[in-house]
């Protein structure tokens, strides 16, 4: 392996230790969410070194446009990524629900954390405090810059209407509470929850409403794929049924090809040994949708340490301390679950979609 510009520091009494340098977005729920990563490293590693190295990417600072008008998932990862490369950061940590499903060759996920919850939350305007989506009075418009909660919510309550709201989660409250355009906005609950603003969920929105984003409430580490002793060091973090749930998410994405510009959704749990996927696509209106349900068995999903090839990859994510068959099952039923959508007309929902968001 080429030796890589590794940062030691050297202490007051001159012992030399290693500094990890960890790379995150700018906002406020980007640095919220790699300070919990760094504080778990700092107290399985105490004697490494950590450094957050902050920058800002595309996705930061084009607030005037829809995301999924932008150009897909890279958005939020790119320059992070670059400073990877370039041996910058030695790790970076995501919401993994802005990782595509391919990485670029050179990188891999090397530890997904135990999920918060994933669901979306409604946030609502003061003045309608107590309400539901369901009771909001007719027209009422909702923020959202998601396809995938637009279509869902406009097939389940159609007295609302969506409009787009972008910015960071500060900017969107904002937004609602200083301004009479919205009655609501909706937002991921994990996201709100790691900034401590439990309080204002008026609403958790239950899969039967609204289905969430693959990998949504989950953070991963990002590291170069043959940095072994990163890799290795990062790896104790992955939460086993969160990998293999989201595993599971990944491929039913990659395989239908989706991204921030069609609208797709998933729910997935670990029961009993077995694997639930629901999985659905949907037309920008909602009105058109096929959903469907498989599962599988993913017994002992620990596995003893045996050599592994450090470089098996399954939708971007490596976890060689998790049973390899657990991991390729959790692949499988991804895979199936889109290809069982797609033999139903999938392609067909989501290809019209595509055309009529590039179309608006």
């Amino acid at each position: 392996m080429e030796e890589r510009p590794y940062k030691f520091i050297r202490d007051g009494n001159g012992k030399v230790s290693r500094v990890i340098r960890i790379g995150t977005r700018k906002s406020q729920l980007a640095r919220i969410q790699t300070d919990s990563v760094a504080d778990q490293l700092k107290e399985l590693y105490p004697d490494v070194g950590l450094e957050i190295v902050a920058m800002s990417t595309i996705g930061d600072k084009i607030l005037d446009t829809a995301l999924s008008k932008i150009g897909e998932k890279s958005l939020f990862t790119k320059e992070l990524e670059n400073a990877l490369e370039r041996n910058e950061v030695d790790l970076v940590v995501h919401s993994l629900k802005d990782l595509p499903t391919t990485l670029p060759p050179g990188f891999t996920v090397g530890a997904v954390l135990k999920r918060e919850n994933p669901h979306d939350a409604v946030v609502l305007h003061p003045k309608h405090m107590g309400k539901t989506l369901k009771t909001l009075p007719e027209n009422s418009v909702i923020g959202t810059s998601s396809l995938r909660r637009a279509a869902q919510l406009k097939k389940n309550f159609p007295h609302l209407e969506f409009k787009d709201i972008r910015g960071n989660l500060n900017t969107r409250l904002k937004k609602l509470d200083e301004k009479d355009d919205f009655a609501a906005i909706i937002l991921a609950a994990a996201g709100l929850r790691r900034m401590g603003w439990e309080n204002r969920i008026s609403q958790v929105l239950c899969p039967e409403d609204c289905m969430y984003a693959v990998g949504q409430g989950a953070l991963a580490v990002e590291v170069r794929a043959r940095d072994a002793d990163i890799l290795e060091m990062v790896s104790v973090l992955h939460h086993p049924d969160t990998v293999l749930r989201c595993i599971a998410e990944r491929a039913f994405l990659r395989r239908l090809e989706g991204g921030c510009s069609v609208p797709v959704a998933v729910n997935t749990e670990v029961k009993d040994s077995q694997l639930y996927l629901t999985g659905a696509v949907y037309s920008l209106d909602g009105s058109d949708s096929l959903k469907e349900t498989m599962q599988t068995s993913v017994a002992a999903a620990h596995r003893a340490v045996e050599e592994v090839d450090e470089l098996v990859q399954r939708v971007g994510v490596t976890a060689n301390n998790i049973s390899g068959e657990s991991q390729d099952k959790a692949e499988r039923l991804g895979l199936d679950l889109a290809d069982l959508l797609l033999s139903k007309g999938a392609k067909e929902i989501l290809t019209v979609a595509r055309q009529t968001n590039d179309a608006r």
